[in-house]
């Protein structure tokens, strides 16, 4: 069931479309969802909104925008882009790069329920990509405080991103 968000800004045209949801947490949920522009231009991203519970708390809504502005300060392979930040229906949301894979956890689950482990070569690399990511970081002065494996992404092409600086 896909519905159209507009963005409160600039422009006043339909911007996003959300598709499904792929994550949710007690405080945010994260949608797969596609962004149009000029002349049938689109592009899959993920949308990140406050829970609506939260987007009447002031404190909570600060918090949203610091992880915003933050995210959107670190550009680096191993670090989810930032795309857009805005407000739909009275709940901010961030529009960030799309990650087409799996989190470590759903990795480490997936090994497991096969009873195998994983194998030494991808551990590394999934290691040495992480590290890139908090390297870069640490060199803006940002520490992560929430290096779990949800919030490290792997994609089908091997790419490692470290997402959800969070509130």
């Amino acid at each position: 069931m896909a519905s159209k968000i507009q963005s409160e800004g600039v422009s006043n045209l339909q911007r996003y479309v959300l598709l499904e949801r792929i994550a949710g947490g007690g405080m945010g949920e994260v949608f797969r969802a596609k962004a149009f522009g000029a002349h049938g231009f689109s592009k899959d991203l993920a949308i990140k909104r406050i829970l609506p519970r939260f987007a009447e708390d002031p404190l909570f809504e600060d918090r949203f925008i610091a992880e915003a502005k933050l995210a959107a300060s670190l550009t680096h392979a191993n670090i989810v882009q930032v795309f857009d930040f805005g407000r739909l229906g009275g709940s901010l949301y961030i529009a960030m790069e799309l990650v087409d894979g799996v989190n470590l956890g759903e990795l480490f689950r997936s090994y497991h329920e096969r009873g195998e482990s994983i194998p030494f070569a991808v551990c590394a690399h999934i290691a040495m990509e992480l590290c890139k990511g908090l390297d870069y970081a640490h060199h803006r002065d940002v520490v992560h405080r929430d290096i779990s494996p949800p919030n490290v992404l792997l994609s089908h092409s091997g790419e490692v991103k470290i997402g959800d600086f969070g509130i």
